[in-house]
């Protein structure tokens, strides 16, 4: 397929049968389908069908992400997937929100949260603290929604 060809086929994912995106699958990498949902399906035979059209990273940036990769866990495997299933925010990550007209930004650091130059152990301690009234504070800051979805 030429290049011209790639956005038409990008959009006939959205459309496709979840079997035929399964034997897409299968042609572009080789192997059966993952059991993943329709979604993550979509997002990584897009990714597939323009690496392959317009070529992958370069080696410089994958290089690069496996250094970054090493600094934040050292290689060490259980510490990444220990870190996913936490879903907690990366050290030096801010967190932004306006509450009534007043913009309140809060740090993560290694030990829990900073607002206001002062160290908290929960973003609920600080949604309190911002509202007087008792919050989830990952709702509060986004991070999660309303019924229990990230």
């Amino acid at each position: 397929m030429t290049k011209d060809g790639i956005p038409a086929r990008l959009a006939a994912l959205k459309t496709m049968p979840t079997a035929d995106l399964k034997a897409e699958w299968q042609d572009l990498f080789d192997g059966p389908a993952p059991p993943f949902n329709r979604r993550y399906l979509e997002s990584r035979l897009a990714y597939r069908i323009q690496e392959l059209a317009y070529g992958g990273l370069k080696p410089e940036t994958l290089r690069r992400l496996e250094e970054i990769g090493e600094e934040l866990d050292g290689g060490d495997r259980r510490k990444r997937s220990r870190r996913a299933d936490q879903g907690r925010p990366i050290v030096g990550t801010r967190l932004l929100r306006e509450w009534q007209g007043v913009e309140h930004v809060v740090t993560v650091t290694a030990d829990g949260f900073d607002w206001q130059g002062r160290p908290y152990k929960s973003l609920s301690a600080i949604a309190r603290a911002i509202t007087g009234t008792r919050w989830n504070g990952w709702v509060f800051f986004g991070l999660k929604r309303q019924g229990g979805r990230s």
